[in-house]
């Protein structure tokens, strides 16, 4: 780490203290990414936490400029890549609002599933991650086993693991294989068995809840006054799900409980995403038995041309609120388009709940924010 150090004395006592400036990234694994923090320290306490943007900046808003609407899609799960089929979905329903294109009910089931499977998939990976950052490597292992299982039914239902690129406007780009249904309730069972090990191996670990409790405190004022959203608000008690108050797909016939809790610590962002990952088994358990017939997709043009106007979709990804905004002047490319990303509004309160810990547990703090770089510098 490269340090920096001013001299100055203490108010309270005739020691000098030294206040270092520590570069924690870009190349670091706590970051989760080429996110660069400028650390203020006075020996091991925080007094500031300043992120430094734009290493992986692509510049995928003004590339949507020149894109169709179509192509626009596959540029979304470049963002946040472990939400990547719910920000293709973003997009299309954006599309599909604007042009008052209705799905066949089947298309609406299928993406409500996937777009569970996703957030499990999310949420998975951020299980095993956190607790290898605070020293459990265990979980990692265990975390990426289940998660296996999942992107194997992503793969043979449309060819990818990660980038899914299988929304497309109008609905799927093709029909789920026939081994779907059989496979996901494989899953379902078996993760069922295997939740409950998340919880003995690192839920009630003594060590794990001194790492994570009353760490990191976000109030739920400053919830919403930073615009935090996903699990990150909900752990401070403020109820922003928006599969809950704008629900979309198939999310109006399914019944799940928003997971909350009051604490905003590091162990409340934890728990939550826990019995968010129960919830997302409960509404793919409701709807897998339930996939109606019909068609995959509705019929539309090859160059699709939405009306002059101003459209807006949000979804809720594993990470929080996803906001699609275009601004269409009526010809095959928009004339603006842009996200608002659920991880830059996250990251913007690190600062806040950061100053006057200590390193360990600012590695602690970032890993329960569950940050994705991509998604925040696009």
């Amino acid at each position: 780490m490269e340090t920096a150090t001013l001299n100055n004395t203490s108010p309270k006592s005739n020691f000098k203290s030294e206040e270092y400036f520590i570069n924690m990234g870009p190349q670091h694994p706590a970051t989760h990414g080429v996110l660069r923090l400028l650390l203020t320290i006075d020996g091991e306490i925080i007094k500031k936490v300043e992120p430094d943007l734009g290493y992986i900046h692509r510049s995928i808003e003004k590339m949507c400029e020149k894109d169709s609407y179509q192509q626009i899609v596959h540029l979304t799960d470049r963002m946040d890549y472990l939400s990547s089929h719910i920000n293709n979905e973003a997009v299309c329903l954006a599309v599909e609002n604007a042009l008052e294109l209705e799905v066949p009910e089947r298309v609406q089931v299928i993406r409500t599933i996937l777009g569970e499977l996703t957030r499990l998939s999310s949420h998975m990976l951020w299980w095993g991650v956190m607790g290898m950052d605070v020293g459990a490597l265990t979980t990692y292992f265990y975390g990426f086993r289940d998660r296996e299982m999942i992107n194997d039914i992503f793969e043979e239902t449309c060819g990818a693991r990660l980038t899914m690129n299988y929304n497309i406007p109008g609905g799927l780009m093709h029909d789920i294989h026939p081994n779907f249904v059989k496979r996901v309730k494989e899953f379902i069972a078996h993760f069922k068995t295997k939740l409950p090990e998340y919880d003995r191996l690192l839920t009630g670990n003594v060590i794990f809840q001194k790492r994570t409790k009353g760490v990191g405190i976000l109030s739920k004022e400053d919830a919403i006054n930073f615009g935090a959203s996903g699990p990150v608000a909900r752990a401070s008690g403020y109820s922003c799900d928006v599969r809950k108050y704008h629900p979309y797909s198939a999310l109006d016939k399914v019944n799940f409980k928003e997971a909350l809790d009051t604490a905003g610590d590091s162990f409340a962002r934890y728990t939550v995403r826990i019995r968010e990952m129960w919830e997302s088994l409960s509404i793919i358990e409701q709807l897998i038995d339930n996939i109606p017939e019909g068609e995959h997709k509705v019929a539309t043009n090859a160059v699709i041309k939405l009306p002059k106007g101003d459209f807006y979709q949000k979804v809720e990804t594993a990470r929080g609120e996803l906001g699609v905004y275009i601004i269409s002047t009526g010809t095959k490319n928009p004339h603006r388009v842009k996200f608002r990303s659920p991880g830059l509004s996250n990251l913007s309160l690190l600062n806040h709940i950061a100053v006057g810990g200590k390193i360990g547990d600012l590695v602690a703090t970032m890993a329960t924010i569950d940050i994705v770089v991509p998604d925040i510098d696009r």
